[in-house]
């Protein structure tokens, strides 16, 4: 029996777009600021959390959808003596991006961020929660799972897609991009900031300040973020932990296993596990 405070994770070999997470009992979990490289939508089922999406901070409860646009730095977590259980879908954003428009959704191809970043809209919120509980039974077959997650998202993104966007900006080029694509490039180095900084042509106090004002994480985090995200690319493929701890640039399997469950919320052995919710 798996204990309700360990969070279960589901997923299919022949639909590899897709990985949902049910939490049961989530009191206890903590996350550091982190980000997806999918786009990612979550349905609070129990208690009330603060939802910080990039620098906007929500309260958000029970019957609430929370939305994150992929690589978009984010924190949810639960309120001090409250309840929270939550179900949290992952979808590779070029697979959704297709999808929609050979739906007839969009007419481009190419990804484009959702501007909602919290929605309370019942009608979604109880659709979300059968599709979820639907993908995690073992009674249905993968094709039917697929049409199933397709007739969500379909009408889903129909109703996102005509809410209001964000005003949006267009800005110089910011060389803290190059900055953050070295180390994403370069995340299973242990290189010294400082030495980073000099070749970019700033001081060290300076980009930590800037990278993490316009990524809400220190350019230290993000590395390990994005060291966190290649260890979940490799477990998936079942690729031995202490392994991926040494691949991804860890200093050992328990830092690997620590920073890991700071951003996942379950340990790496928690998180290969794929578990179909019995039905």
């Amino acid at each position: 029996m798996i204990p309700a405070t360990h969070p279960l994770f589901w997923r299919d070999q022949s639909l590899p777009y897709v990985e949902l997470r049910w939490v049961q009992d989530g009191r206890k979990v903590s996350y550091a600021l982190h980000s997806h490289k999918e786009w990612s939508v979550g349905a609070i089922l129990a208690g009330q959390s603060e939802f910080l999406c990039e620098d906007r901070l929500h309260y958000v409860e029970q019957g609430a959808l929370v939305m994150m646009n992929p690589d978009q730095a984010h924190a949810c977590n639960p309120r001090q003596g409250s309840a929270w259980s939550y179900y949290m879908l992952h979808l590779d954003k070029n697979w959704l991006a297709d999808f929609l428009v050979q739906s007839g959704v969009r007419t481009v191809t190419k990804w484009r961020d959702t501007s909602t970043d919290t929605w309370s809209e019942p009608e979604f919120f109880g659709d979300f929660v059968l599709m979820a509980e639907f993908l995690m039974s073992s009674l249905h077959s993968p094709g039917d799972k697929e049409q199933k997650l397709k007739a969500y998202l379909a009408r889903l993104f129909l109703q996102l897609d005509q809410k209001p966007q964000n005003t949006a900006t267009f800005l110089a080029p910011n060389p803290l991009y190059q900055v953050a694509h070295y180390l994403s490039e370069h995340c299973e180095e242990d290189r010294a900031i400082e030495s980073i900084s000099a070749d970019f042509g700033f001081s060290a106090g300076y980009l930590v300040r800037a990278f993490k004002r316009h990524f809400n994480l220190t350019p230290h985090a993000y590395r390990l973020n994005r060291r966190v995200q290649l260890g979940q690319q490799a477990l998936k493929q079942g690729e031995a932990i202490a392994a991926v701890a040494q691949n991804t640039g860890f200093s050992d399997q328990a830092h690997f296993q620590r920073v890991f469950k700071q951003r996942v919320a379950a340990t790496p052995d928690q998180y290969r596990r794929s578990v179909s919710k019995p039905s």
